[in-house]
């Protein structure tokens, strides 16, 4: 009997207890009774990614390689802006191809009826002509465009852009920042299409080098437009893909790095909650001349996964520039207790002599030291055989 009164208090003491599950809790909305909101509905907020300003300057995060519904990506310019900013990005570049047009065929099929006579529709698959000699009047500025019509909403900059897209493995690929018309880019000829963006007074990435490649050996093309100093720029990250290698010729060859997404679906689906990849520009401000002046003069690290890379000194700032360290005792023999802070989101991974400590996006940890403390950055990549630099910070 006195089990089956336990049981019983039991059962009403859980019927008591409140659920574990969210409820759905909706209320009736003042100005129409016949709608209910639900009073958690989730709120969209931007996703802040803390840098410091490093040797004066600010650093932006930027993606100089985005695609729009105008060539083969599956969003509108409006989203990638919007995306971006969500994201934690300040800058983007809407590089659209101009060789080709995924969904032209359905636009043109959608504006049936509306189209002047004699228009010749197209196929969904990339094509090798310019748009006027199959009889479409594609504006292929409208990408661009439709993205800085609302960048300013969200603070945003966009970059004019577009990608000159050929064969991969022979000849590669490339984007035009700073254009001024899309529509006067294209050429038969790759090297004059790129002459063809200079002429504009644009900068020339050299994209994803090593896609669909077993090397990221010179080509005998890539090899012509690099000696005539066409190329300012090249992608050291493209999406998952990393080419430590292409540090050495960035060096050797003054070239800006990125790290770009490179991205057609969306980052939601493509990154599965990891930050999405960037490239840093340390930049006056955010205004198109400042941030071509940065891309000139080759402040930029690229970053991707956790890791960032790029030239020695730039890499050491940047880390420097993140990082505060405090000594919080001393001991008679003279050894020091370190407090370093981590004061950016960006983890870095500390090497002390094989032992591996990982000092967490904002936070503290405590280290032991002498006179100074010394270990390598195993998630800070650099040119040469070293491939991670050494850090040596003075103790007082």
């Amino acid at each position: 009997m006195k089990k089956i009164l336990s049981l019983v208090v039991l059962l009403i003491s859980l019927g008591q207890m409140p659920s574990t599950h969210a409820q759905p809790i909706y209320r009736q909305d003042k100005t129409n009774p016949d709608i209910y909101r639900h009073v958690k509905a989730p709120q969209m907020q931007r996703k802040e990614f803390h840098l410091p300003d490093v040797n004066g300057y600010h650093v932006y995060k930027a993606d100089l390689h985005l695609h729009t519904m105008f060539s083969d990506g599956n969003v509108t310019p409006e989203f990638r802006v919007q995306e971006a900013w969500y994201d934690g990005l300040d800058v983007i570049a809407i590089t659209d191809h101009v060789e080709g047009r995924k969904w032209e065929g359905k636009m043109l099929k959608f504006l049936k009826g509306y189209l002047p006579k004699g228009t010749v529709p197209v196929n969904d698959r990339v094509s090798r002509q310019p748009a006027d000699k199959r009889g479409i009047q594609a504006d292929l500025n409208v990408s661009y465009q439709s993205a800085a019509a609302v960048a300013d909403e969200y603070g945003m900059t966009v970059i004019p852009g577009a990608e000159i897209t050929r064969e991969p493995v022979a000849i590669g690929h490339f984007n035009a920042l700073f254009i001024k018309d899309a529509n006067k880019i294209y050429d038969a000829n790759p090297a004059v299409a790129i002459e063809n963006a200079r002429q504009q007074g644009a900068l020339i990435q050299h994209n994803h080098p090593g896609w669909r490649r077993t090397s990221v050996k010179m080509t005998e093309f890539e090899t012509q437009v690099y000696e005539k100093g066409y190329i300012n720029g090249i992608e050291v990250m493209n999406g998952v893909q990393f080419y430590p290698s292409v540090l050495q010729r960035a060096q050797e060859r003054r070239l800006y790095v990125a790290a770009n997404t490179d991205m057609h679906l969306t980052t939601q689906l493509y990154y599965q909650g990891e930050q999405r990849n960037m490239t840093l520009i340390f930049a006056k401000d955010k205004s198109l001349q400042s941030l071509k002046e940065a891309l000139k003069e080759r402040r930029t690290l690229a970053y991707s996964f956790g890791t960032v890379a790029g030239d020695e000194q730039l890499v050491k700032d940047f880390f420097l520039a993140c990082i505060h360290a405090e000594v919080i005792k001393t001991d008679a023999n003279g050894k020091h207790k370190v407090m370093l802070t981590n004061n950016s989101s960006v983890d870095f991974h500390l090497n002390f002599n094989g032992n591996s400590v990982c000092l967490d996006a904002c936070s503290s940890r405590v280290v032991s030291a002498g006179k100074s403390l010394s270990f390598i950055v195993d998630n800070l990549w650099i040119p040469g055989d070293a491939r991670h630099p050494r850090i040596v910070i003075p103790i007082q």
